[in-house]
């Protein structure tokens, strides 16, 4: 009765992951503790949709790129039907790209995957107290931008992308060919391009090269960051 009691009282964890491995990892984590485990996982947004609605776990943690859909774009959902889920996001994306957008999709956290052995536990735990948890340096840019008031803000072209657009220049700034997007992505070539395109024509670059090289740019300025 009392093995009983305490495995009722402990938090459980969804994860959403496109990655097989990641999702084991997350699991070996975080079931070692003897107040978390993980109750269900999918590695796309419909089925994790339709598994969080019937499992109804205490908190969501949810990759940016998943099948056939994205993050945001579950994340958006869930908070929309469960305003009071916690969802953390993380990426392999770097958070000075992505933090901002996190919290402005309603979730409460944004991890990159590289530290996510070291700090999955602690953002769960943050999160499941109401608290938002991102690194030192995010903290310290979102509070000079709301120190610095809403009429001093100045926008960066990307925050003129689209969350999709974004992943998929972030994607080029790392290399990645057509193909490769579309294959890590689920979707198709056409698609892709179509996204390089807009992406492009949003940034005002001339051509497919000056694309390429402005998001290696960019992708290197804020790793070093």
């Amino acid at each position: 009765m009392k093995r009983e009691r305490l495995q009722n009282s402990k938090k459980r964890i969804f994860i959403a992951d496109n990655h097989p491995i990641v999702r084991e990892g997350l699991k070996m984590i975080i079931n070692h503790e003897k107040d978390l485990e993980v109750c269900g996982e999918a590695d796309e947004g419909w089925e994790a949709n339709k598994s969080i609605s019937e499992l109804k776990p205490d908190v969501v943690v949810v990759d940016i790129i998943l099948k056939n859909s994205d993050g945001f774009e579950l994340t958006k959902n869930l908070k929309a039907r469960c305003p009071k889920l916690p969802v953390i996001i993380f990426s392999t994306h770097d958070e000075f790209s992505y933090a901002e957008r996190t919290l402005r999709a309603g979730a409460l956290a944004y991890l990159m995957k590289e530290v996510a052995t070291e700090n999955i536990i602690n953002a769960i735990r943050s999160v499941l107290s109401g608290e938002i948890y991102v690194s030192d340096a995010i903290a310290k840019k979102l509070l000079r931008k709301v120190t610095a008031g809403k009429s001093d803000t100045i926008l960066t072209p990307m925050d003129y992308l689209s969350d999709r657009e974004l992943e998929i220049f972030l994607l080029i700034g790392k290399g990645y060919k057509p193909s490769k997007i579309a294959h890590s992505m689920h979707l198709s070539i056409k698609t892709v391009e179509t996204y390089r395109s807009r992406v492009k024509e949003k940034l005002i670059l001339t051509d497919a090269d000056e694309l390429i090289r402005y998001a290696i740019q960019y992708v290197n300025n804020t790793s070093s960051v």
